[in-house]
């Protein structure tokens, strides 16, 4: 049984799938970090908000306002109110469409390596084997 798991887990599918997902969760906290480090402080600052991922509206307020920061949407969940967070929404689908892309562009060159590669015509072939026998044959009988 330990053989069979061997066999499955070093599989050349296997390996390439675990390799593409640590380098993809790598890859994701590399737009989250250009998403909200880089481009959502351009977008706050053009939009006039200090903080963009702090875009919320409160629908339950907290029952105990004591010490809350209402500006600040995880201190009002903390405090136990319910706030819609439509600005980290905003981050989180910005960072989905960064990631599409990148993705998208690396798809279309490969395909188009894929595609140069197939263009490149297949060497001429060489005589066959019979062929080199007859001309052997008639050298010989010459």
């Amino acid at each position: 049984m330990l053989k069979e798991f061997k066999e499955f887990a070093m599989k050349g599918n296997m390996l390439d799938l675990a390799i593409g997902f640590i380098l993809g969760a790598a890859f994701g906290t590399i737009v989250k970090s250009l998403v909200d480090d880089i481009l959502m402080p351009i977008v706050a600052s053009v939009l006039g908000s200090p903080d963009f991922s702090n875009l919320f509206v409160v629908l339950k307020e907290p029952a105990d306002m004591t010490d809350v920061n209402m500006a600040s949407i995880a201190s009002i969940r903390e405090a136990g109110g319910i706030a819609l967070g439509y600005g980290l929404f905003l981050n989180a689908l910005i960072s989905f469409l960064i990631m599409a892309f990148i993705l998208f562009m690396i798809v279309k060159n490969v395909n188009k390596l894929k595609k140069k590669e197939e263009d490149v015509p297949a060497p001429p072939a060489g005589p066959t084997q019979e062929e080199l026998l007859m001309e052997i044959r008639d050298l010989l009988k010459k």
